[in-house]
């Protein structure tokens, strides 16, 4: 009887015992701690885009991600050319504007007369690709006086065989595709190659839309072409581009050859342009924050070239400042991107 009693007691004790252990656990224990990072808040409504289709491919895949961070915001994307764009941003139209150039003294004083300021916003390099028909086997490297001799307005009607421009090359029909006349491409080709802006011959296939001029060169094997270097990466099995000779020798449309500045004349700096109002609402705000955070990931994966990591840094001071007006207008090709922006500090 005294031996039950005895390891009932101890047993009672042991149970004491672990409720005030687990009692003391409890409350030593520390409170749950917050998250560490902040909810991120679900925006609404649209951020309506437009202009180059030379950019196009960088907003699109800026858009595409950013849906997935704030699918409640609807992105809409087109192309109506650099030019076109800004007919449309300078009217009220669109939100931000695609350019493949920076904006006109023209452009400027439309957006002023409808009351519109804007943010400009470099984001990317572009090289313009000149291309002929892969099977194509009598020029692999291509002066820019020759492409002039090509493309410059004392050419229409007068220079349409390759033997013209230069007597070794065959006496074939030479067949033209190039930017159209609303295109930042067209701008910035016929300042860098022909040395005027807007110079240029009219006989010749043209188009805003790269993806057309990308199919007319590679079913013709007596074109040549121009276009952004994004559309010639992913259609290289399809089309053949042409190394560049500014003086300097044959220098090939990489990304290594943009980016070590090599490739001149026809790498250039590519560009939005956000409406300063539109920049209040928070669904904009959001978009273009996310752009500038995120360009240098995703302007590779579209075959452009990322900026230096300093001009980004001084776009992204430009947009949190909200600095309307231009930087870029009548700067000439060739100067560091960041030497530009640094102007205004």
């Amino acid at each position: 009887m005294r031996q039950r009693l005895l390891w009932a007691l101890v047993a009672m004790a042991s149970l004491l015992l672990a409720a005030c252990a687990q009692e003391e656990e409890q409350t030593t224990q520390p409170p749950p701690t917050a998250a560490a990072t902040t909810p991120v808040p679900k925006l609404t409504g649209n951020v309506v885009i437009d202009g180059s289709s030379t950019v196009f491919p960088i907003s699109e895949g800026v858009g595409e991600e950013f849906s997935k961070v704030q699918p409640g915001v609807k992105v809409v994307v087109g192309i109506s050319g650099t030019g076109g764009g800004f007919k449309k941003f300078c009217n009220g139209e669109t939100d931000i504007s695609d350019a493949s150039r920076p904006i006109k003294p023209s452009e400027v004083e439309a957006c002023a007369k409808n009351g519109i300021e804007f943010i400009e916003l470099p984001v990317a390099f572009d090289a313009l690709s000149v291309v002929v028909h892969p099977s194509n086997n009598w020029v692999s490297c291509i002066k820019v006086e020759e492409l002039k001799k090509m493309w410059e307005p004392a050419a229409q009607g007068v220079i349409t065989r390759w033997n013209q421009v230069n007597p070794s090359w065959p006496d074939r029909p030479l067949r033209l595709y190039g930017a159209g006349t609303d295109s930042g491409t067209f701008d910035y080709f016929t300042e860098a190659i022909v040395g005027k802006e807007d110079a240029s011959r009219g006989d010749y296939t043209a188009s805003e839309d790269d993806n057309v001029l990308v199919q007319g060169v590679a079913g013709d094997p007596n074109a040549l072409g121009y276009f952004g270097l994004a559309y010639y990466l992913e259609n290289q099995n399809r089309l053949k581009a042409l190394a560049i000779d500014g003086g300097k020798g044959c220098v090939e449309p990489t990304v290594e050859n943009v980016n070590n500045g090599k490739y001149q004349p026809l790498s250039r700096p590519l560009f939005i342009y956000v409406n300063a109002k539109s920049a209040a609402r928070p669904e904009v705000q959001a978009f273009v924050d996310f752009y500038l955070q995120n360009a240098k990931k995703i302007v590779p994966q579209v075959g452009y070239v990322p900026l230096p990591d300093e001009a980004y840094r001084l776009a992204t001071e430009r947009w949190q400042a909200r600095k309307t007006g231009t930087l870029f207008q009548g700067v000439e090709p060739g100067l560091r991107i960041e030497d530009v922006m640094a102007r205004e500090r």
